[in-house]
């Protein structure tokens, strides 16, 4: 069973001006090939959501960037240690798509002056490290919020602290839709707007970014700190081994 929803319309962006839109956006800031990949995560559970309407046309843009995309699911996610050990099949596939991809776009809407939950229950099952391995660490973030009433930048705000916190790259621009159930057409598409352009601008800035920082992200985020730790399991390790040649 896969979590990963399936895009409609993926090549369809009637709100985008083509005409304004660079053929290679990231052309000299590093191999394009293959294409950057991201994965989309968003905060609400609704059957008419608009955080994820709004990652469904954040990864439209993404595909037409020349990126690969991946939008998860958290339905059936449970609540951080609500299952012994995290061992719950939403919770394996969601790690399992961060350490696949080079960037995330992370999307909640803004619910009593925070994000949601769900939100933070998918970030919280991202561990900063787990079996040697590093599901967030230098890869790029793109945080977004949506509103039901005026424009507010408490949710990005939230999601800017935590991608600092999970040792993400943080791009500068944000995209935050105030009064979201205006900016939706009936069949879920979002109206051309000031709103929309915000978003073209964050995914463009993200796939830059995600580019440029391609093949330096293990030496950006190199820290003395893990390499001492790292230095004293082996030497744990070595000691283990020669009491028991011993």
């Amino acid at each position: 069973m896969s979590r990963l929803r399936t895009l409609s319309d993926p090549n369809l962006v009637p709100a985008l001006d083509a005409a304004m839109i660079q053929a290679d956006l990231a052309a000299g800031l590093g191999p394009l090939d293959p294409p950057a990949r991201i994965l989309l995560l968003y905060g609400s559970l609704r059957e008419r959501s608009f955080s994820r309407l709004a990652v469904e046309e954040a990864a439209r843009l993404l595909i037409r960037f020349g990126a690969e995309v991946r939008i998860f699911d958290p339905h059936d996610l449970p609540l951080p240690d609500q299952v012994r050990g995290d061992d719950h099949p939403a919770v394996h596939e969601l790690r399992a798509h961060a350490l696949w991809s080079e960037g995330m776009v992370w999307c909640s809407p803004e619910r009593h002056g925070q994000i949601t939950g769900i939100m933070k229950a998918q970030i919280d099952h991202l561990p900063l490290e787990f079996g040697g391995m590093r599901p967030t660490q230098g890869r790029t973030l793109a945080v977004m919020q949506v509103s039901g009433g005026s424009q507010s930048f408490n949710a990005v705000n939230t999601l800017r602290l935590l991608g600092r916190w999970m040792r993400m790259f943080t791009i500068p621009n944000q995209s935050s839709v105030a009064m979201a159930f205006k900016e939706f057409d009936e069949n879920g598409r979002m109206r051309a707007s000031s709103y929309y352009d915000r978003i073209v601008d964050v995914m463009e800035e993200l796939v830059r970014f995600t580019i440029l920082t391609r093949g330096h992200a293990e030496q950006l985020v190199d820290r003395y700190s893990e390499r001492k730790a790292a230095a004293v399991r082996r030497d744990a390790a070595k000691d283990l081994a020669t009491q028991a040649v011993s």
